[in-house]
C-alpha cells in the first residue's frame, strides 16, 4: 500500500508549495482538490493547459495523483443543484486525463440542502434512493464518455450510509465504472463502536473487491461526530490494515482529517503499521 494524503491538508499560497510539502513528508500520492490549483474545489471550467501543469508539476516530485475530488449533494433536494453538480463532473472527468488520475471520488450526498455531509431525516425515503440512482446513472454515462471510474464512500451521514447499501447500489447500477473509497471511521452509527470489529468485517465483506481507495482517519466518539486523526482514536487499525490485506488492497492508503502539525506522526503511525503487518505475513 502507498501513504498519501489530501492534498489540502497542506495550506499553501501555490500548487507548486503544496506538492512540496507533500513531497517533504515521503509521501507518494495524493486525492487532489482543484482549490489546491486556485479553482473552486468543484470548477465549472478547467483550462487544459493549468490540468498539464499540474500533471508535470506532480511527475516533477515523484507525487501521483490517486484521486480528484468530484463531490456534490447527488441527492440536493433541488433538481437544478443535481444537474449542475453532473455539468461540473463532466468539466472534471474530462480533464482527468490530462491531470494524471482514473478515479474521481464522489458522494452520495443527503437531503439536507445546505450540507451534503449532514444528516437527514428524508435520506431514507424510498424518492432519496430513486434521486441517486437516477444522479449515478448520469455520472457513470460521464465517466464511459471520459475513461474514468466513479468511487463513492459509503458514511453514516449520507443516502448511502452503510456498507449494505454501498453494495446494493453497486448491484443496481451494475457498471465496472463504479467501485468504493473504503473509510472505516464513516462506517459507524451511533451505538456501534461496541460492534466494531463486526461492523468493518461486514463492510469488507460486502465491498473489499470493489475498493480503489481507502482513507485513513480515526473515531473519537461514537456517531457520525467524531473523528480524529489516524492513530489518535478508537478505531483497530491492526484489524482495518488487515482486512485491506486479506482483500487484495495494494493502492492508496489515503491520511484525511488531520491538522499538518500532526502529519509526520500519522505518517509514521502507518508506517509502522504496514510494517508490523508485513513482518507478520512472513513470519
Amino acid at each position: 500500500m502507498r501513504i498519501g494524503i489530501f492534498a489540502k491538508t497542506f495550506d499553501r499560497p501555490s500548487l507548486e508549495e503544496i506538492l512540496d510539502a507533500v513531497k517533504a513528508q515521503g509521501l507518494e500520492c495524493v486525492q487532489f482538490n482543484m482549490a489546491c490549483a486556485g479553482l473552486a474545489s468543484f470548477p465549472d471550467r478547467i483550462e487544459l493547459r493549468l490540468a498539464d501543469r499540474i500533471r508535470t508539476e506532480m511527475t516533477r516530485r515523484g507525487i501521483s495523483m490517486a484521486a480528484v475530488s468530484g463531490t456534490f449533494n447527488m441527492i440536493h433536494p433541488d433538481l437544478r443543484e443535481r444537474r449542475r453538480g453532473l455539468q461540473r463532473l463532466r468539466v472534471l472527468a474530462s480533464a482527468c486525463r490530462q491531470l494524471g488520475t482514473s478515479v474521481v471520488t464522489l458522494c452520495t450526498g443527503s437531503r439536507d440542502p445546505e450540507n451534503m455531509w449532514r444528516r437527514h431525516a428524508d435520506n431514507d425515503l424510498t424518492e432519496a434512493w430513486k434521486d441517486l440512482v437516477v444522479s449515478m446513472g448520469q455520472a457513470l454515462e460521464i465517466a464511459e464518455e471520459n475513461d474514468v471510474t466513479l468511487a463513492f464512500e459509503p458514511e453514516v451521514a449520507n443516502v448511502v450510509d452503510s456498507a449494505i447499501k454501498g453494495r446494493r447500489l453497486i448491484e443496481e447500477m451494475s457498471s465496472p465504472r463504479l467501485k468504493v473509497v473504503m473509510d472505516g471511521a464513516n462506517l459507524f452509527h451511533a451505538g456501534e463502536l461496541k460492534r466494531l470489529h463486526e461492523v468493518l468485517d461486514e463492510a469488507f465483506e460486502l465491498l473489499g473487491e470493489h475498493v480503489v481507495i481507502v482513507h485513513a482517519k480515526d473515531l473519537n466518539s461514537d456517531g457520525e461526530a467524531g473523528h480524529a486523526a489516524a492513530g489518535t482514536g478508537l478505531l483497530d487499525y491492526d484489524h482495518y490494515l488487515r482486512l485491506l490485506q486479506v482483500a487484495g488492497f495494494d493502492g492508496p492508503l489515503i491520511l484525511h482529517s488531520l491538522s499538518e502539525a500532526q502529519v509526520p506522526e500519522c505518517v509514521e503511525f502507518l508506517r509502522r503499521k504496514l510494517e508490523l503487518q508485513r513482518s507478520a505475513e512472513y513470519r
